[in-house]
């Protein structure tokens, strides 16, 4: 995983999309989820190989379901825009509040509005500007 990243960011090594994969599923089929959530990126935007929405939503599961919050984040937005997994605003909601409370902050950003305006969630305004705070404070 640690070199994949490397060749997909080009950091001390070439930058090198195809061979960042390769190494990304070698890490991800053995259930390493950070290289599960690399090759969901990889998969959905067709970098490195061509784009797959269904398998780029079937390893950010694989990466969200094993407590990944990057991962938990990535499936939302899967969920939420019907990226290769029916569209389910439920589901993609629970999985991006899991992602927030671990702290990233574009599911914190998600989460607000729809606290604070009611939209795909009950109206919550403390939630709203909880989360609000929780993203601007990074």
């Amino acid at each position: 995983y640690g070199y994949a990243q490397c060749l997909y960011f080009g950091d001390g090594v070439p930058q090198d999309d195809n061979e960042a994969v390769r190494y990304y599923r070698l890490a991800a089929d053995q259930g390493y989820a950070p290289a599960q959530h690399g090759l969901a990126q990889c998969l959905l935007s067709g970098k490195g190989l061509p784009r797959d929405d269904n398998e780029a939503a079937r390893y950010y599961r694989l990466a969200a379901d094993q407590g990944d919050a990057r991962g938990q984040y990535g499936y939302a937005q899967c969920l939420t825009f019907g990226e290769g997994v029916p569209q389910d605003y439920n589901e993609a909601t629970q999985y991006c509040r899991l992602a927030a409370d671990q702290g990233i902050a574009q599911a914190q950003s998600f989460l607000a509005p729809g606290y604070l305006h009611g939209q795909g969630m009950s109206k919550d305004h403390d939630e709203g500007v909880r989360y609000h705070c929780l993203a601007a404070d990074q």
